[in-house]
């Protein structure tokens, strides 16, 4: 099978797989909207942002490192894998007794208690098992077994909380120790399967790894601040109950991350492969389609906006309606600078990554504490918007600075941008009026179906001609 197609059924299965599964997790927070009150809603939303901060500097987001790893360690990769895991494993080790000693000091800070860290800590020591196991199938493409682990997760994070709040008083701690069972289970059993293929400890790997992935952390824990402190800044300055709005109308804008994660678990793979072959062509055709595919999807979730806030929180929430369109544009800027930072990480520039989103979460902080006093918590969206947008600009420069540029086209990048923004003032108007909103949706899809039918084969689908070069 040849690299296009291994990627094209590698990449369907992730989307089908992806899709599927955040599909749940958005169930879930419909269900969970309703089972919790604003305020503990708020507080759940303060943990899930704590969490995505800690699981970078705890267990260290060894799995970028597998990007060149898959090339340098090609002859001991599985080795390599399980070495990676012990290092993660100990630096869990270490936070979890600094943070418990210290913790009396820094829960007033983060606003949970120690009965949930302690969850969070036994989460961190068994994630990243399934992680780094995922990370290396998807770039071997065995989607089978990645697909398979995602919807068990995504299943057991949906059923669990449901299953545990029926016997525990307190809901709050039900949906948070369901929502971590799957995963503790599940990264149990691949620890042990990952221990049983080692043939030897080393601590070259650690080498490896660290200095890839130390630089690394300010990038991802940066964008994870990006992500996560609106809702703490709005928590402090406006209370629970906006954070809640906010939260739920940033998890239906962020809809749009379910199709960038997806597409780009296949785009990433396939992408090192042709940068490693010197496809430059290649990947500038594939690119444009991609980039079209994506916007295409976004238009539509923008269109549908107020129909999916009034599914997943019902009409307490309605008020946050205006926080999904500058949200829905972050995710376009997400998507379209995530193509350069792959090409970062295939370079192993890590530094430049670092400094960006450094830079950009410092600037979204600045934000927040100007304008969330001023205009409350629509304002934290616009902010985020500003620091995605900021981390386009520097990655187009750091990939041409590494003298990549040809392998994207910036015009179509920068167009891409003001169409998304041209798009999301149309929608704000169309909000005013919903039966020419319907209209304007009805005419979209139809146009859409045409076009995707004259690219059809006999034996192909849209996907697979995006896939293909001329």
């Amino acid at each position: 099978m040849n690299d296009d197609n291994r990627a094209l059924r590698s990449g369907l299965w992730y989307f089908i797989s992806h899709f599927l599964a955040r599909g749940i997790s958005y169930i879930t927070v419909a269900i969970f909207t309703r089972i919790l009150t604003k305020g503990e809603y708020g507080i759940y939303s303060n943990y899930t942002s704590i969490l995505a901060v800690l699981t970078i500097i705890v267990t260290l987001n060894l799995s970028p490192t597998i990007f060149s790893a898959r090339y340098d360690y090609s002859k001991s990769f599985d080795n390599y894998i399980f070495n990676i895991l012990t290092l993660s494993s100990l630096s869990v080790i270490c936070w979890a007794i600094l943070l418990n000693i210290f913790w009396v000091d820094l829960e007033c800070f983060f606003g949970i208690s120690r009965t949930y860290l302690n969850i969070m800590i036994i989460y961190l020591f068994f994630f990243p098992a399934v992680d780094l196991y995922q990370a290396r199938e998807r770039f071997c493409f065995e989607y089978k077994k990645t697909a398979l682990i995602s919807i068990i997760i995504s299943f057991g994070g949906f059923l669990l909380p449901l299953l545990f709040s029926l016997f525990i008083v307190n809901k709050l701690t039900a949906i948070i120790f369901g929502m971590s069972a799957t995963t503790i289970v599940l990264g149990g059993i691949l620890y042990i399967f990952e221990g049983l293929k080692i043939t030897h400890l080393d601590f070259g790997c650690y080498k490896y790894a660290l200095k890839i992935c130390l630089p690394y952390i300010p990038h991802a824990l940066s964008l994870t601040v990006l992500n996560s402190t609106d809702r703490l800044m709005i928590t402090f300055f406006c209370g629970s109950e906006e954070t809640a709005l906010y939260s739920l109308a940033y998890n239906c804008g962020s809809i749009m991350i379910l199709f960038l994660v997806a597409m780009n678990m296949a785009y990433g793979p396939w992408l090192a492969e042709k940068l490693a072959n010197g496809e430059y062509d290649r990947i500038r055709l594939f690119a444009s389609r991609y980039i079209n595919c994506f916007f295409v999807c976004g238009v539509g979730i923008m269109l549908v906006a107020p129909e999916i806030l009034l599914i997943l929180g019902g009409r307490t929430y309605i008020e946050a309606i205006y926080v999904i369109l500058p949200v829905a544009l972050g995710c376009i800027c997400q998507f379209l600078y995530t193509m350069f930072v792959n090409v970062e990480q295939f370079k192993k520039k890590t530094i430049g990554m670092a400094l960006a989103s450094v830079s950009a979460a410092l600037l979204n902080m600045i934000l927040n504490y100007v304008f969330i006093p001023r205009f409350g918590y629509t304002a934290a969206a616009y902010t985020t918007l500003a620091g995605y947008l900021w981390l386009l600009l520097i990655h187009m420069a750091l990939v041409a600075k590494l003298g990549y540029a040809k392998v994207y086209s910036y015009r179509k990048v920068l167009s891409t941008v003001g169409m998304g923004f041209a798009a999301a003032a149309g929608c704000v108007f169309l909000y005013g009026y919903t039966v020419i909103r319907y209209m304007v949706l009805i005419l979209y899809i139809s146009v859409l179906l045409i076009v995707v039918r004259r690219k059809m084969k006999c034996r192909g689908i849209f996907l697979s001609d995006l896939l293909k070069s001329e």
